[in-house]
């Protein structure tokens, strides 16, 4: 099997080659941010609406855009083809850059972009497993709308669930409410109807969640936009998650309560195959080929 190959800064490297110092801020601090691509039909899913958070990420911590979004998918498709990488997933991940170890930065940092492929976690086509959750508290910070690779609270609750024999965690605030899951967004079904987190500064803006939403909405599924408890969850008829790496996915259980019958429901399934069926279509064309 030939070498995993790794964009850096502008080149395609062998995975033993790319290498940073470890004077960069993203290992120093976690001054970074990221996004996650999912690879179907050997092309890049969502990518314009990925980009758009990426920028708006960049914006909020000032940390320059260095190319063009054109630039950008003409790097990774680059490595895509390069891994022969027909499914599966693409990390980019973007620094401030690298300097002796101080809190505060200035303007003449330069950017350390860098990317890599992974293998899908489910087949795209296949109908998928129902998963279970395992709750734990939300310990993360209060600017949850920036995709920052501070993701410390993230990996403890995962780690969590992945050591009682979950698949992904579900946090949970003080307050009894659920924000979404470790590395995805969550959402259930209670009478045909789809309840759904609002975005705000308290959960991440998914890009799987906002396409699967446009789905729900053009099949005439009602939405209920609202936070809600742990409890009401409890009671679903149906639950999900939805991610990049993931696309849509049943929840079985939580904490070992079956939802509904602890199998993949007719929503899910539904909105699994609108999805990746939308995705299709709006496989993203650069303005300059």
């Amino acid at each position: 099997m030939s070498e995993r190959i790794i964009y850096l800064n502008g080149n395609y490297l062998a995975e033993n080659e790319a290498k940073l110092t470890v004077f960069d801020r993203g290992l120093l601090f976690a001054d970074a941010v990221y996004e996650g691509f999912g690879i179907l039909d050997g092309q890049l899913v969502d990518f314009i609406y990925h980009m758009h958070r990426l920028e708006r990420s960049l914006g909020e911590i000032s940390i320059p855009m260095t190319f063009s979004i054109d630039e950008m998918f003409q790097a990774l498709m680059g490595l895509i083809k390069k891994n022969k990488a027909q499914t599966g997933f693409l990390y980019l991940h973007i620094t401030r850059g690298a300097g002796d170890r101080a809190f505060h930065y200035h303007d003449h940092y330069v950017p350390n972009i860098f990317a890599f492929t992974q293998g899908e976690k489910f087949s795209a086509d296949d109908t998928p497993p129902a998963i279970e959750l395992l709750t734990y508290s939300d310990l993360r910070w209060a600017r949850r709308d920036i995709k920052s690779t501070n993701l410390l609270a993230q990996v403890m609750a995962k780690q969590a669930a992945n050591q009682s024999g979950a698949y992904e965690a579900l946090m949970v605030d003080a307050n009894g409410f659920v924000t979404e899951a470790g590395s995805s967004s969550f959402f259930f079904v209670k009478d045909d109807m789809l309840y759904v987190r609002p975005v705000s500064r308290e959960i991440l803006h998914g890009i799987t969640r906002q396409t699967m939403l446009r789905v729900a909405k053009e099949r005439g599924i009602l939405l209920v936009e609202r936070t809600y408890s742990l409890d009401e969850v409890l009671t679903a008829d149906e639950a999900l998650i939805t991610g990049s790496s993931i696309y849509v996915l049943p929840v079985g259980k939580i904490d070992g309560n079956v939802i509904g019958d602890g199998k993949a429901g007719v929503f899910t399934l539904a909105l699994r195959k609108g999805y990746l069926a939308k995705a299709r279509t709006e496989f993203y064309l650069p303005s300059v080929l």
